[in-house]
């Protein structure tokens, strides 16, 4: 089970940090991922952390604003977010799957329920 946290309104150029803490005793062997969806737009992938904490992917429009990092001893995900854009307003998921990274959100099993970001201009 994941819980996500930390959304809110913030205005452009602000920060916000996103956690997503899950249950259960295996969550290291899990890769966890953000996605966001906008209101009319499909889901869209934001970043991803391997199993160890290692490895990042991020999407392009996020490179160098957001960081995705995670605490396995809290079974904790953290998106922080800096230098926010209105058009990082979306509903944020965070998603797991066993072992593998992907992009793609249809490869995640586990899903939390979404924490609302709004980004004013």
């Amino acid at each position: 089970q994941l819980q996500a946290s930390g959304g809110g309104l913030v205005q452009a150029g602000g920060s916000l940090r996103l956690s997503c803490a899950a249950s259960g005793r295996t969550f290291s062997s899990y890769a966890v991922a953000w996605f966001r969806q906008a209101p009319g737009k499909e889901r869209e992938f934001v970043a991803a952390i391997t199993t160890g904490g290692r490895g990042t992917n991020y999407v392009d429009s996020v490179k160098g604003r957001f960081a995705i990092a995670r605490d396995n001893a809290k079974n904790t995900v953290y998106l922080q977010m800096n230098s926010l854009k209105p058009e990082d307003t979306a509903v944020y998921y965070c998603a797991a799957r066993w072992l593998q990274m992907y992009s793609d959100y249809v490869q995640y099993n586990y899903w939390g329920q979404g924490t609302q970001v709004t980004v004013s201009s």
